[in-house]
């Protein structure tokens, strides 16, 4: 991938020391608090039916843990925006990551289940503008026809983690006990400091403006982007929740056998994020609905081949794969927020974790009311077709209204194939620096 010459220009002045890091480095650190984040967020789901008993209390009260976690990434994301707007990136994503590992180590502390749910809480504040804060960094860092998968490599931290750091903590937690899967998270969210500290692009503080980043909440076109991504995510985490139980209980697998379908799920969201944004780039919108109407059937299919495992792992692999569609409408965001790029990118995780609290919420009613593990199938599909409704509405929105292109007489002219508004430059290497791109 190469790099924007803007985002990764050395200085050619005798006071600069040194060219920044090579793209992959910068994408690998900021992926590792993916990694990190995933590793919890998705480990705490399959760990349920464990802190559940030791704690002794059902698993849907469990689940509040969960919703709790969620809860915090809502309200953090766009709070820690707009306050964060005047500091540095470099600054914002180190303090983040280091609230984050206290959060996940106050977590593998806690003497009772109140406890335990403040520090899912405090956990969550931090998840959401780390990942917007981290996107942004990589978006700036290459070509502007590049950006989706940029913003994809940032998010296969999050992917990777189901296919290596959920079963591992899983196993971890089965092992040792849950606790110590919430500190695995600390460690490695104590190593992404580090990573950052040591490559993250350095910025200038103040670039931004918090009553800029809160015009973004204006735009019809950020409401229902995100609106896409709060509901139409939900199916997955819908099914995904309580899907260590349905295993056990339904497909009649061991608990050790638990973890490689964790992975199944994870290599199918990894190669999602690595394939998907391809597409994404090239045509953002229609991707974005061929991702819902595919999440839909899976979900739908998923009480169908729950009895069988060689047919439920290919329809859990299937389900992770609609994964993708967080890159994809972070992309989105981009375009449709103008100025206001670090509140919106926020808000996009804001809106995700508010399907991880819907569909398992959903998903717990479904099961309260006697319908079955499997239920949250269903559940999930309904949820995904709604989350497809609300694109046609996004869609009707995009080619109702053609973009605007300025013309050299000054004149403006229509174009029916030009995007939408495209996010200001993002690089965050100061731009007093040489324009000469590096080799």
């Amino acid at each position: 991938m190469t790099p924007s010459p803007h985002a990764t220009s050395p200085s050619t002045t005798s006071n600069s020391a040194s060219a920044p890091p090579h793209l992959a480095i910068v994408l690998f650190s900021l992926a590792m608090g993916g990694f990190a984040i995933g590793t919890t967020e998705f480990a705490s789901m399959s760990l349920l039916p464990f802190f559940a008993a030791d704690l002794h209390i059902d698993e849907p009260t469990a689940g509040h843990a969960i919703s709790a976690y969620a809860l915090g990434v809502v309200l953090g994301a766009p709070l820690i925006a707009v306050l964060g707007a005047r500091f540095a990136r470099r600054t914002q994503l180190l303090v983040l990551m280091a609230v984050f590992a206290l959060g996940n180590a106050l977590t593998a502390l806690a003497p009772g289940f109140g406890a335990m749910v403040a520090a899912r809480f405090l956990s969550g504040l931090p998840h959401g503008a780390y990942f917007g804060i981290a996107a942004l960094v990589a978006a700036s860092l290459v070509p502007q026809h590049r950006r989706s998968q940029a913003v994809g490599q940032v998010m296969l931290g999050l992917t990777v983690a189901t296919i290596i750091g959920v079963p591992l903590a899983n196993l971890i937690g089965q092992a040792v006990g849950w606790r110590a899967s919430f500190g695995f998270v600390s460690v490695l969210a104590l190593l992404t400091v580090l990573l950052c500290a040591l490559f993250a692009p350095r910025d200038q503080a103040g670039r931004s403006d918090p009553l800029c980043e809160l015009g973004a909440l204006r735009s019809r076109r950020v409401w229902t982007t995100l609106a896409i991504s709060a509901i139409g995510f939900g199916g997955m985490f819908a099914v995904y929740t309580y899907l260590a139980t349905t295993l056990i209980e339904v497909t009649k697998v061991s608990t050790e056998v638990i973890p490689f379908f964790l992975a199944i799920f994870g290599i199918g969201a990894t190669l999602g994020n690595l394939f998907v944004p391809r597409f994404a780039d090239r045509a953002l919108m229609p991707t974005a609905g061929v991702i819902l109407v595919f999440a839909a059937v899976a979900l739908l299919v998923f009480p169908l081949v729950a009895g069988n495992p060689w047919l439920l792992a290919i329809d859990i692999f299937a389900i992770g794969a609609s994964v993708a569609l967080g890159a994809v409408l972070q992309t989105r965001l981009m375009d449709v927020a103008g100025d206001a790029q670090a509140l919106a990118a926020a808000l996009n995780h804001s809106a995700f974790n508010t399907a991880n609290a819907l569909g398992p919420f959903l998903g717990g009613l479904a099961i309260r009311q006697g319908l079955g593990w499997t239920s949250t199938g269903p559940v999930g599909a309904g949820l995904a077709v709604l989350g497809f409704l609300i694109w046609i509405v996004a869609w009707r929105d995009d080619t109702g209204s053609a973009p605007v292109e300025h013309v050299a007489d000054g004149d403006t002219a229509p174009r029916e194939d030009a995007p939408l508004k495209r996010a200001p430059p993002l690089a965050p290497i100061e731009r007093s620096r040489s324009e000469d791109p590096v080799a």
